[in-house]
């Protein structure tokens, strides 16, 4: 290496081989942050996602909305040089048609950033219920490891913990919490609080009871839980534990709850079960098909998109002049080429690059 670096040789920067082939029209942007999420992945989920993008998957649509949007921004702008002449060429009512395909398409990819971001950083599963109903027991059996400690005194939990484990090539990340009970113990207090906080953060909840644990509390905790549940995106499944010592109480399925379990945590009974419970719940869908998007860069550039493409819907229905339409319309490309780098200023390309392994 001395004697190369005598010569002029010099060790390559942070993506400098990725940025090159970008730069040479070998990739496009969405293309080249892919390789970085490849190598970054660390469940066989998050390959997939990141390998089709690397193909293009993610590109191949942005670049024929963008070629149709690009037909009609070029018809209306070339109107305003005939406007004396009052004449139009680009047509209202396909207009229309278009911007609602394309509405529908970004807001596919947009919403596909809630299962990509799991998919990417761990599907969120918070264990949650009253205390000593074997929690952190939990946790450890799940993790393989013993991450939080185990006691028969209650609040014992005080703040959330949290690890991640790959299950059928699916990275979970699952977090620990503070057992929900009345207390006066100010400390606990705040555990319990952060527990509803990552509640309401999670993909999916296990509400855990000892089996033993009486009707009454067991529907007043759930009833807690469920309140704070959003059913369009989260899934609740109700574990009793300690299967091994007493009988599952009868909790019956509705809207809320997505199922309940009987398992033994400390005995390892059950948990073939839960794998796949949890499997279903997290709904990761890793269709060849589907388009999946993982990147924050991505999710904001496409929400942008939208609101401008909300814009020119609006100025449609109103009649507005064309000038006002093409406006919105270029902001619409513009949002959509920021994803793909066919608009992308030097900063934003440092920042990304900057991100890369050494070399790559």
């Amino acid at each position: 290496m001395q004697a190369l670096i005598k010569q002029g040789v010099r060790t390559a920067t942070r993506g400098e081989f990725t940025r090159r082939a970008f730069a040479n029209g070998k990739m496009d942007l969405a293309q080249a942050e892919a390789i970085a999420d490849l190598i970054s992945s660390e469940s066989e989920a998050a390959r997939q996602v990141a390998l089709k993008q690397m193909k293009g998957g993610l590109s191949s649509e942005l670049k024929e909305m963008r070629a149709e949007l690009l037909k009609f921004c070029t018809l209306l702008e070339l109107e305003l040089d005939f406007s004396e002449e009052d004449v139009e060429f680009a047509d209202r009512s396909e207009l229309i048609e278009l911007i609602a395909r394309v509405k529908s398409c970004v807001h596919k990819l947009a919403s596909s950033f809630h299962t990509g971001t799991a998919i990417k950083n761990g599907i969120p599963v918070a264990i949650v219920g009253p205390t000593n109903a074997g929690k952190s027991t939990l946790l450890n059996t799940l993790l393989g490891d013993e991450r939080a400690i185990v006691s028969d005194i209650h609040g014992t939990t005080r703040d959330s913990i949290e690890d991640t484990t790959n299950i059928n090539g699916v990275t979970f990340r699952f977090i620990d919490t503070a057992g929900i009970r009345e207390t006066n113990d100010d400390i606990e207090k705040i555990g319990i609080e952060r527990a509803y906080a990552k509640l309401e953060a999670a993909r999916v909840i296990l509400c855990m009871f000892d089996a033993c644990t009486n009707s009454d509390e067991i529907q007043n905790t759930l009833s807690d839980v469920t309140k704070r549940l959003n059913t369009d995106t989260q899934k609740l499944v109700v574990l009793f534990n300690k299967c091994d010592l007493h009988q599952k109480p009868e909790v019956a399925l509705n809207d809320n709850i997505f199922a309940t379990l009987a398992i033994s945590a400390k005995n390892k009974t059950g948990l073939d079960d839960l794998y796949s419970t949890l499997l279903s719940a997290a709904d990761v869908n890793l269709n060849a098909n589907a388009t999946i998007v993982t990147n924050l860069r991505h999710y904001e550039a496409l929400l942008r998109s939208q609101s401008a493409l909300d814009r020119v819907s609006a100025a449609l229905q109103a009649g507005i002049s064309g000038e006002f339409v093409a406006q919105d319309l270029h902001e619409a490309l513009d949002e959509l080429g920021s994803i793909t780098g066919e608009l992308s200023s030097q900063e934003v390309l440092n920042e990304i690059f900057a991100h890369f392994c050494i070399g790559k």
